[in-house]
């Protein structure tokens, strides 16, 4: 399948992390880069703007900005004309896909379909064969997986906001190695420690944010609420918050509750669990047991 990534305003992190795939050597096997940033290609980007054919999937990365310039031609200009070509668009990135940390620099930038959870309507021709690859960088196996799905034509469950389900159905709390601290309610919590929940005073927004970091774990190895910092929601349309690393509360009570909780539920539960006071919980688990 041939590949054309398009950069606009990036950090590269998405084509880095790419690179990071366990597997890139075999899966690279089945795609042929037109054009990519940082990897042998078959045309120039010089070549590109002059005009390429043969584009099956456009690669949309960083954030949109009316009037970018891409060496010679207008960024929204190759966009349109490799956009028509392509049988698939896929925006990596929460920059491409909502705006992201660039499009805090001031106005007139964006991702490709929305402006944080706006739905725009500039590409809207785009929309329906549009994939939404949200994340800060994206993880290297939803972007390869979902390339490799869209090359075989199988099926690909989206959200409403096109993201595919089989990476973004689930919240980051899903697979947290804390969640018994936050049924109890135990939020005696320290940065980098294994102990304690993070949602009730360190802004953890695993709750509410749509992804697969503890289930498939980065480098195969770590997330950011096993290594004791809290969730940022990097692939929200919200990204990035202000106030991060703390929970805005009413009354001792967090403003904002787990997905799909209704507060008196939330309330009413919270009541039960700190009631309880589970031995195991009182000590950090690295502590000698006779110490």
């Amino acid at each position: 399948m041939r590949l054309l990534w398009l950069s606009a305003l990036a950090c590269n992190g998405n084509a880095h992390s790419l690179l990071n795939y366990p597997g890139f050597q075999e899966w690279q096997e089945d795609f042929h880069w037109l054009y990519h940033p940082l990897l042998p290609s078959r045309y120039t980007f010089p070549e590109i703007e002059k005009g390429i054919e043969g584009v099956e999937v456009l690669i949309v990365d960083g954030t949109l900005e009316e009037g970018l310039i891409k060496n010679r031609l207008p960024y929204r200009e190759l966009l349109l004309r490799y956009g028509d070509q392509a049988e698939r668009i896929v925006t990596v990135g929460t920059c491409a896909t909502f705006g992201g940390i660039f499009a805090q620099g001031g106005g007139g930038r964006s991702g490709l379909h929305f402006e944080g959870d706006e739905h725009l309507k500039g590409y809207e021709r785009f929309w329906e064969k549009t994939v939404s690859l949200p994340g800060c960088p994206v993880q290297p196996e939803v972007l390869a997986g979902t390339l490799s799905i869209i090359r075989r034509r199988d099926p690909l469950p989206l959200d409403t906001l096109h993201r595919p389900k089989y990476f973004y159905a689930y919240t980051i709390h899903d697979g947290c190695t804390r969640n018994e601290y936050f049924e109890y309610k135990i939020d005696e919590h320290h940065f980098g420690t294994l102990e304690g929940c993070m949602f009730y005073d360190h802004g953890c927004q695993g709750t509410f944010t749509h992804g697969s970091c503890n289930k498939i774990l980065w480098n195969g190895v770590n997330s950011k609420t096993r290594a004791g910092t809290p969730c940022l929601g990097c692939t929200e349309p919200d990204f990035p918050r202000e106030g991060l690393w703390r929970t805005p509360k009413h009354m001792g009570i967090p403003a904002r509750m787990p997905l799909g909780v209704p507060r008196r539920a939330y309330l009413g539960l919270a009541g039960i669990a700190k009631a309880f006071r589970i031995e195991r919980f009182t000590r950090p688990l690295m502590e000698d047991e006779g110490g």
